[in-house]
């Protein structure tokens, strides 16, 4: 399945909007969540094709989330990409376990991204 519409979901808006300019001009179509609980609502108003996901946030953080939303069969077939200023061997690890697809590293380099972004589709 191609993947044109991505969900963001980071609590900076600074990356939302460096995040969202990359892709956007990669050619795909952007929304975005500042917490958990807007992402979830995003989710259900319209299923994205791949959720870049922060792991930093307040209140529910990504592994969380991302164990949540890759275990609710409604999005279980939605890959996510864990995007994180994280960058232990043993964080990549644990995000993978929660049942991300792949693992990128603040600061973002958008080429790598967008070929992360192309290997997944």
């Amino acid at each position: 399945m191609p993947i044109q519409h991505i969900l963001i979901v980071d609590d900076s808006k600074t990356e939302l909007y460096h995040l969202s300019q990359i892709l956007g001009k990669g050619g795909y179509q952007v929304r975005t969540a500042e917490n958990g609980p807007d992402a979830i609502r995003r989710l259900e108003e319209s299923k994205p094709d791949l959720i870049l996901m922060d792991v930093v946030m307040p209140g529910q953080n990504g592994f969380h989330l991302t164990r949540s939303i890759t275990r609710d069969p409604r999005f279980a077939d939605v890959p996510v990409i864990l995007c994180t200023s994280k960058n232990q061997e043993t964080d990549r690890v644990w995000g993978l376990r929660q049942g991300a697809r792949d693992y990128i590293v603040k600061p973002v380099d958008g080429a790598e991204l967008l070929a992360k972004i192309k290997a997944l589709a």
